[in-house]
């Protein structure tokens, strides 16, 4: 039987995102954090990397933001940008705080109260300014809150919970449109329940799935723009999604990145008849940036009609692969590759969505009681390309924001009254399921083939057509048959893909991730590609 909860704030997604909001929040204030699946199923406990901060003394607030503005490739907020680095120290202090075990340096003891922490340069960055926990950041933070966020009596940590869409006056035919609550599947026991709170939080991470390779968790399924799209609100820049350009190529790897490190250390890109190719693209060869190593995979995949391309560190003496890359070496042995005899097969991966739902400082959407943080949002921090290790950081800024913002509200805003339950009355049980597994599959493959790191007008026109026909085939099963977690990824990833389809054509110009054949050049205008819904019934 489908239950009915009451609130303050709703939180959907347990990431860094979802966890710090909840964790700034006052003791008082009542709170769900609700995940998809099992609390630590989200991107944040897979990030290898750190967050970006300005923490040394050599560095500035400026030398950051200027870094920032440069990667964003003429489109960052600048105001976004700046609001984000001249609070990065305060909210890594906060960190610290709750406990992260930071590396030290060196020379550092135990005793931290002054910043002995160790600090590492990636690309993009002028200076040093990256705290990281050695090579498993994400895991780290991940695990210190969520330990914290288990010692508070005023948050309840619910698994297995799979958002199905936001309550909204509007849609209840109620004054206003500010947000109510949400309706989630609980896939312990198959009923949707119903969640009112006085506001809600969307944490529920990017949308990289959309695509046939990706280095994202399956949990990416770009849920929480959906949900926001459908209820109103507005969505930007969603044609820039970041490609790693080396993701193991196995059929049982699913998402397992290839080291950016391998190249530093002389790894040689290959076909599949051993030749190398990258002296045809750039003269920096393997070591060229990421987003011109993935174009030129991605050509040579398509130009040959290849499944994948070899990265081959196999001339480098074994006992160097071993002690230089023992977690590379050790994953690709399971899969029967000793890469210091054969070269591992790779591809470039979808990696992160640079766009999404559009907020303001405090992560408030175009609802009201309705916020997006993270990899949800669009702050206008990343532009058209993502600079490393700022991601984290727009996390913990924007959800420390949104939760002083909320902070101040939560006594004057009452909870919604009785909303009304999930109606199934009509649906029956599915007995074509294969359909979805098609759907899903034909959808991530056309997204790759015509909406991936080389685009052109033609091949958008075919991936928008596509899209279009899956949409209504969607649209008909999820009317008439009950809800899983499978539907409704599938429902959320089919709408996003048109979305990200949509901007992407409306993007007459090559700049930072979105690169196309039919506007290699850059537009003298940088503007943002805002879409806004014709109807809040659609």
């Amino acid at each position: 039987m489908s239950q009915y909860y009451q609130y303050d704030v709703l939180i959907i997604g347990s990431g860094a995102a979802g966890l710090t909001t909840a964790l700034t929040l006052p003791k008082h204030v009542r709170i769900a954090v609700l995940s998809k699946g099992d609390l630590s199923s989200g991107s944040t406990f897979w990030a290898q990397g750190g967050v970006a901060g300005v923490l040394d003394d050599t560095d500035t607030v400026e030398s950051h933001v200027q870094d920032t503005l440069i990667a964003g490739a003429g489109l960052c907020r600048a105001d976004a940008v700046r609001f984000t680095v001249e609070n990065s120290r305060s909210a890594i202090d906060w960190l610290i705080e709750q406990g992260v075990p930071f590396t030290l340096n060196d020379d550092s003891t135990e005793d931290t109260s002054h910043f002995n922490y160790h600090l590492t340069r990636e690309g993009g960055h002028s200076h040093r300014r990256i705290i990281h926990a050695a090579d498993a950041t994400g895991a780290a933070i991940f695990t210190t809150l969520l330990e914290r966020a288990r010692q508070r009596s005023n948050i309840d940590l619910i698994e297995q919970q799979v958002a199905i869409d936001l309550i909204t006056a509007h849609k209840l035919g109620r004054q206003g449109n500010q947000c109510l609550g949400a309706y989630v599947l609980n896939r312990e026991s198959g009923e949707v329940d119903t969640y009112a709170a006085r506001f809600v939080v969307l944490a529920t991470g990017g949308a990289a799935k959309v695509y046939l390779y990706t280095s994202n968790p399956d949990s990416a399924c770009g849920d929480g723009i959906a949900m926001a799209w459908r209820a109103g609100c507005s969505v930007g820049n969603l044609e820039f999604n970041q490609f790693h350009p080396t993701c193991l190529y196995h059929p049982q790897a699913k998402n397992f990145l290839i080291t950016e490190a391998l190249r530093g250390e002389g790894a040689h890109l290959k076909l599949p008849n051993g030749e190398r190719f990258m002296a045809r693209f750039d003269e920096r060869l393997e070591l060229a940036p990421r987003d011109i190593v993935a174009r030129a995979i991605d050509h040579e995949m398509k130009r040959l009609g290849i499944d994948c391309v070899y990265l081959d560190i196999s001339h480098k003496p074994a006992e160097f692969i071993q002690e230089h890359f023992p977690t590379v070496y050790e994953r690709c042995l399971t899969f029967g590759i000793d890469i210091t005899q054969h070269p591992i097969p790779v591809v470039p991966a979808a990696h992160y969505t640079c766009g999404g739902v559009v907020v303001d400082q405090h992560g408030r959407t175009d609802i009201a009681n309705l916020y997006a943080i993270g990899e949800t949002s669009f702050t206008g921090l990343h532009g058209a390309n993502r600079m490393a290790s700022n991601s984290l950081l727009e996390c913990f800024v924007y959800a420390r924001s949104a939760a002083a913002d909320i902070s101040q509200q939560v006594a004057h805003v009452e909870l919604p009254d009785q909303l009304p339950h999930w109606d199934a009355s009509l649906v029956t049980d599915s007995d074509e399921d294969v359909i979805i597994a098609h759907n899903w599959d034909e959808l991530r493959r056309f997204m790759w083939d015509y909406v991936g790191i080389v685009r052109t007008n033609k091949r958008l026109l075919r991936a928008q057509h596509r899209v279009r026909l899956l949409l209504d085939e969607i649209d008909e099963f999820y009317s008439n048959y009950r809800v899983s977690r499978d539907l409704i990824e599938l429902r959320n990833l089919a709408l996003v893909a048109d979305l990200i389809i949509r901007s992407a054509m409306l993007r007459k110009e090559s700049r930072g991730l979105h690169y196309t054949l039919d506007y290699p050049e850059l537009a003298q205008l940088a503007e943002d590609t805002i879409l806004r819904p014709a109807s809040v019934d659609d």
